[in-house]
């Protein structure tokens, strides 16, 4: 029997193949991501119902809560599908007053692994990305220290596979001439597409990319031209920008969030979403082609 989340087809994620549509846990924290949810028995349906459903991915922090969220996801889901990744990142922390300040000294960063580790139950973590600061966009620096410390964890066996997020092109380079990188995690959807080239370029090299706030973060998608879109299809604007994504390029990873089951079985409904050529047509000229091509 076909799941919902195979009918996006798969791209590998370090020497794991995954369904395209995944699941961002970041939502099932409480307001701000600070502290527990509101109803934790609905944040544990969420997660047991995103794996039914054949969410075989999942992306997550320790700095969500903090804490609260791989606490949650240990709760709904240990001892672990064989088939499901988890991918966290580091490289930030949470102050009590719910700011994200960065944590990027190779001390810090060992402590984020080893409370990813304790938290999600696992002896190894599957995928590490490192974040650099920045809401949303990145800011141009060298991420060689961070970076190397990770590296390090990851030859002691405690890290399989390393990502980067929140990253610039230069960025992506320095990381892949440190160590290999198997994903990259920046602010990308169908309005913002600033990283058009390097997500061809990625998807030339193998490597995936996986769009954050791919339905426009904190405040969503507003467009004429995706709601005609959706009116036209009998769907939703939401459906229409996840199935965007998922034409746009086959090493997109898509890692919608929602503290919702309903909202959840909505998002993974948009990879039976077609769009035809008049349709992409459409909706490509809402966010222009970006930059001219990059190497890396």
């Amino acid at each position: 029997m076909t799941t919902t989340a195979e009918k996006s087809g798969r791209f590998h994620l370090g020497d794991r193949q995954v369904h395209r549509l995944g699941y961002g846990a970041m939502q099932l924290a409480g307001p701000h991501v600070m502290g527990p949810p509101a109803d934790r028995d609905a944040a544990i349906a969420v997660l047991r119902r995103a794996v039914e459903l054949g969410v075989d991915h999942i992306d997550t922090s320790d700095y969500y809560g903090p804490y609260v969220v791989n606490e949650l996801i240990r709760e709904a889901l240990h001892p672990y599908p064989g088939d499901l990744v988890l991918v966290t990142k580091v490289g930030a922390r949470r102050t009590p007053e719910g700011h994200w300040p960065e944590a990027l000294s190779p001390e810090e960063l060992r402590s984020a692994v080893r409370d990813n580790l304790d938290h999600l139950g696992l002896d190894v973590l599957e995928v590490v990305n490192l974040r650099l600061p920045g809401f949303a966009e990145p800011v141009e620096r060298s991420l060689a220290e961070p970076f190397e410390a990770l590296a390090e964890l990851q030859q002691q066996g405690l890290i399989r596979h390393l990502g980067v997020s929140n990253v610039t092109t230069q960025q992506v380079a320095e990381a892949r001439a440190i160590a290999p990188v198997v994903c990259v995690q920046n602010h990308y959807n169908l309005v913002h597409r600033h990283d058009d080239p390097l997500v061809d370029v990625l998807a030339r090299e193998g490597i995936a990319y996986v769009p954050f706030f791919p339905l426009g973060g904190f405040t969503p998608l507003q467009s004429a031209a995706l709601e005609t879109v959706a009116r036209r299809l009998e769907t939703t604007p939401m459906q229409v920008a996840l199935a965007w994504l998922l034409a746009r390029s086959p090493n997109l990873l898509l890692i919608p969030g929602t503290s919702s089951v309903a909202h959840l079985e909505e998002n993974l409904e948009a990879a039976a979403r077609v769009l035809g050529p008049v349709e992409l047509a459409e909706l490509d000229r809402i966010g222009g082609t970006g930059e001219p091509d990059v190497d890396l």
